[in-house]
């Protein structure tokens, strides 16, 4: 029976590729074809309540398409917001009971989009010119719905692979324009989908060359062009005509026969230059790196319909089939490319062609010391070299860079016309739903104090745990791992047999790194696998007690707390059974020990290694350097890790751990070192943990930054990629962003952040200095009032109220630059930028009146409270330095949104105590009365010792700075004699 409802919807919506247009007019002429058609809008608001039924799919994904829209021409409303909806509504006349209707059956997604840096580029990649020529891109969005993707997802990664693509050249355009861009995504988060909508785009709009760096082993190499054969070229483009059913026909073609998965690889219908499409010609096959003439010259040559045109002549150019490789970072392997290009040189002036390098900060990068030049002249690594080498050859090649670590790429010179530095764009992909990334194994902004910390509500707690011994071995951590190993194992197992789908549990590893040292892997694989047979995993009494201690006090509680709605065993007797069934599968072949360390192709062939050929890998990997880079381990749910490095990107992409674990989260489990020497030969040792804490701090610093620099001002940035490098920031000393001949140099000057929170966390630390800082803001506490006001800030996400109650006093500016101007730090420098701005705007005294100083007040009996100096009782925080020398974090974020809004940097809000005190001209102060040590031992007689308390703050310039017309930040050269620092040192 005919949906003839669902067909009119489609119709109409179909038809609406410049944004939403009246929709009743456009339903009652589609409906002259169904004359029985029920148009009310109570009919279509009752579909809407079954979200199985198809016409509510068809307008989630209408509607999520139209809410993530970037940049859209009939809309003046941001993406992913109530006010775009709303403009959707009004554009489509739909009436309060249809749009309430829709709005509960598809909820406007507020998440972050990408964040985007650019040069300024002429637009070209219209939505109508993308959707006149979409052939492989809807192919591809096809397949990600059948894998179980959301329209949500689809929707940003649809934008975010936009906005690469439009920030090419055009592939028609006559005059020749190399474009170069860096994408940041995070460690083993999907960067590959990306880079494969881009793929699709770019060959649909019109490139017909496509060079994919993957990575420097076959390895690597292979599980990407699987992926994109799996998802984009297609089974019709790999049999090249050949018949399925035809074995002598399929000789030498990959997959059928030997990939259990061949049928769920993309299938077009037919050859696609059939379809009035184009086909994609595979330089590479999953099993082949590019070879030189075997399908060299011949795979490269393009054949024009119009002879006497130039193949980027539309004429030609969309009759013309492309061209897909995917090819290692090996010297002789891109050698051999390279001379294939040259003997065809005479097309490749009018060749648009797109390389993709993916794990760009590997390889990719010139390290050679500039001072070792000749004339200036740049001597280039390999691989870089060729890089340069194919950007010459191809001069109409877009070169497009994908990383999880990109300080290296941001350190390029930008002067060298003929490197691969991001000068075009560099784009910030959002954080993926379902991702388990560093801020999933640390609490960085939890206010509950540590003793307090349970496992639902702490994400350390639940997945970390730490290896407290220096001593090289330590077997007792080592046991609980294994142990803990084949425990989630066995809990994969009994999810499956209850009624969980067991894709996710086809594989389970665990990955034991902690040392690059070959000789040191073959020494631990053999200490694991003598403590594996030792284990007593299937019949002894002590191994089974040992297990069954690990799942009481370790595995059930964390499952119970993070993962309630899966099934679990009420004891371990329950479990047992599972027990014996994953230990048959991680002995399988008879080791249950891979050493992971090969430095060939060949090598890793041996290993059985292949998640993607092989029906189960469970097994426990030593090593870790060489899976580090863009390769996916399957099913990683434990991490034995004690390997230390001095730059952060290098560690960073050690970190495997990160990752897609879905239906398996709450089993995750890192065995990290918090005492590691450095090297062999130090006395002293660093936290690995911290470490990666730092790292987490870093990262999120640079993609904050990005996003507060990313919006356009009178249609120009106000940052632009040149300007990125000085962004970087280090929060430990030991820790360098990336190596040393990786990183360019420049240093920020200023930033100028009105309305945004400026939060320094280098306060000092010997009593001396604290008791100094006091001491400059006692004239500032006497103005507070003894009476406390309470604001009140409603948080929409959790549809909760959250109450201030505090003291409250007007300063002027000159008042408080005089206390700031005294302070003392462990480290000035990450406030030193925030500061010349507070300089700059007392210099136009029209653009601020006052700051409102406002201190956090308990009731009584509500919290330790001390006075200052004489001052008026004050509230005493608890806060802790975690990292090295500075606090975690300063103020509480449910009191950033009321000094946000005294500041006039948010609209207005119903609490009439925060509008009473909100006004133009005016900035914000969140101070905080710190103590570290325990309140008895620094509170006597209602007087806290002013130097064992912190007095740390967070200020909020007024929104009205902004026509101060400063530029949001200023840079300036580092001196030439501290060339190996060209970041901002945050440690402090």
């Amino acid at each position: 029976m005919t949906d003839s409802l669902l067909e009119i919807h489609t119709a109409v919506l179909g038809g609406m590729t410049r944004g939403p247009k009246p929709f009743a007019k456009r339903a009652e002429t589609e409906a002259e074809d169904f004359p029985c058609a029920d148009l009310a809008d109570d009919t279509f608001s009752q579909r809407l309540t079954d979200e199985s039924d198809a016409l509510t799919v068809l307008w989630e994904r209408k509607l999520t398409s139209w809410d993530f829209e970037e940049r859209a021409a009939w809309t003046t409303a941001p993406p992913r917001t109530d006010e775009r909806r709303a403009e959707i509504y009004g554009h489509l006349g739909f009436e309060d009971g249809v749009r309430k209707a829709l709005t509960n059956a598809v909820v406007v997604s507020k998440k972050p989009g990408h964040t985007t840096i650019t040069a300024e580029f002429t637009p070209w990649y219209t939505r109508e010119r993308a959707e006149a020529r979409a052939f492989y891109w809807p192919a591809y969005e096809k397949r990600l719905r059948a894998k179980g993707w959301s329209s949500e997802a689809i929707a940003g990664l649809d934008e975010a692979s936009r906005a690469v693509v439009e920030r090419l050249t055009d592939p028609e355009q006559v005059s020749r324009r190399q474009a170069r861009g860096l994408v940041v995504g995070y460690v083993q988060s999907g960067k590959t989908a990306n880079f494969t909508g881009v793929t699709a785009k770019a060959i649909d709009s019109g490139y017909r060359l496509v060079i994919i760096l993957g990575g420097t082993l076959n390895l690597l190499r292979k599980q990407t062009q699987r992926r994109l054969d799996m998802e984009l070229i297609g089974q019709e483009n790999i049999l090249r005509g050949a018949d399925p059913e035809d074995l002598d026909s399929l000789v030498g073609i990959d997959y059928i026969g030997d990939d259990e998965e061949w049928p769920q690889f993309v299938s077009h219908g037919g050859r696609p230059s059939a379809l009035s499409a184009f086909d994609i010609e595979r330089l590479t096959t999953r099993d082949r790196d590019y070879q030189s003439l075997l399908q060299g010259i011949r795979g490269i040559e393009f054949e024009k319909r119009e002879r006497g045109l130039p193949l980027y002549d539309p004429r030609n150019l969309h009759h013309a089939d492309a061209r897909v490789m995917v090819v290692k970072k090996n010297k002789s392997v891109l050698d051999k490319l390279i001379k294939d290009l040259k003997q065809i040189q005479g097309l490749l002036g009018e060749l648009p062609a797109l390389i993709i390098d993916d794990e760009s900060d590997q390889a990719s990068v010139n390290t050679t010391d500039p001072k070792k030049w000749e004339s200036d002249r740049p001597k280039r690594t390999a691989i870089n070299s060729r890089i340069a080498q194919l950007l010459t050859l191809l001069p109409r090649s877009q070169y497009v860079g994908y990383t999880a670590t990109p300080f290296a790429n941001v350190f390029i010179d930008p002067s060298d016309s003929e490197d691969i530095f991001p000068r075009d764009f560099l784009i910030s992909l959002p954080r993926p739903e379902g991702y388990m990334g560093v801020q999933d194994f640390h609490d960085l902004d939890s206010l509950i104090p540590y003793d307090e910390r349970t496992y639902a509500n702490s994400r350390a707690k639940s997945h970390v745990r730490g290896i407290y011994s220096p001593d090289e071995i330590d077997d007792k951590s080592m046991q609980e791992a294994m142990d803990s190993f084949v425990l989630t194992g066995a809990m994969k197992l009994y999810r499956a047999a209850h009624g969980v789908p067991d894709g996710p549990y086809r594989h389970h590893t665990m990955l034991v790194h902690e040392s690059v040292r070959k000789d040191d892997h073959a020494e631990l694989a053999l200490r694991l696998n003598t403590m594996w047979h030792q284990a007593g995993y299937i019949t002894n009494s002590t191994g089974h007690a040992r297990l069954a201690d690990l799942f009481q006090r370790d595995i059930r509680p964390v499952s119970q707390a993070r993962a309630a709605d899966l099934p679990a065993p009420a004891s371990y007797d329950e479990l047992r059974p599972y027990i014996s069934q994953a230990c048959s599968r991680i002995r399988k072949g008879g080791n249950p020990v891979v050493i992971v360390n090969g430095d060939s192709d060949k090598y890793f062939d041996q290993l059985d290694l292949d998640f993607d050929r092989q029906p189960h890998v469970w097994k426990i990997l030593v090593g870790g350097t060489k899976l580090s880079r863009g390769f996916t381990v399957e099913g990683l749910t434990v991490t034995y890790y004690r390997r230390t490095t001095q730059q952060a990107d290098t560690l960073m992409q050690m970190g495997r751990w990160f990752g897609f674990r879905p239906g398996y989260q709450d089993l995750v489990r890192l065995y990290i070192s918090r005492a590691e020497k450095l090297t062999k030969a130090s006395k002293s040792t660093v936290d690995l943990y911290e470490a990666f804490e730092a790292i987490c701090l870093d990262e999120e610093t640079f993609r904050d930054q990005l996003a507060q620099y990313a919006e356009l001002v009178d249609g120009k940035p106000l940052v632009t990629p040149q300007e990125i490098p000085p962004l970087v920031s280090q929060h430990l000393p030991w820790l360098k962003p990336s190596s040393r001949t990786k990183m360019y140099n420049a240093q920020v000057e200023e930033i100028a952040g009105p309305g945004q929170i400026i939060e320094p966390t280098a306060h000092p630390l010997s009593h001396v200095d604290l008791a100094h800082n006091t001491e400059q803001w006692l004239p500032l506490l006497e103005r507070l009032s003894t009476t406390p006001d309470t604001f009140i800030t409603h948080d929409e996400a959790y549809g909760k109220d959250y109450h201030l109650t505090a003291l409250t006093a007007s300063v002027s500016h000159a008042q408080l630059m005089e206390v700031l101007e005294k302070l003392r730090w462990w480290n000035a420098a990450p406030f030193l930028p925030h500061l010349r701005f507070l300089r700059e705007i007392a210099k136009n005294s029209h653009l601020i009146d006052d700051w409102l100083l406002i201190t956090p007040h308990y009731a009584t009996g509500r919290g330790v409270s001390a006075s200052v100096r004489g001052s008026v009782p004050l509230a005493l925080s608890k806060r802790e330095r975690r990292r090295v020398q500075i606090f975690g974090y300063i103020s509480d974020r449910k009191h950033r949104a009321t000094a946000r809004r005294i500041a006039r940097a948010t609209p207005p809000t119903s609490d009439p105590v925060t509008e009473r005190f909100s006004r133009d001209r005016r900035g914000a102060i969140l101070l905080y009365p710190v103590i570290e040590d325990d309140p008895s031992t620094v509170v006597r007689n209602g007087e806290v010792d002013p130097g064992k308390v912190a007095m740390v703050f967070s200020l909020v310039a007024p929104a009205s700075t902004a026509a101060a017309g400063r530029p949001p930040i200023s840079f300036s050269a580092i001196d030439k004699s501290r060339s190996d620092s060209p970041i901002i040192d945050t440690s402090g």
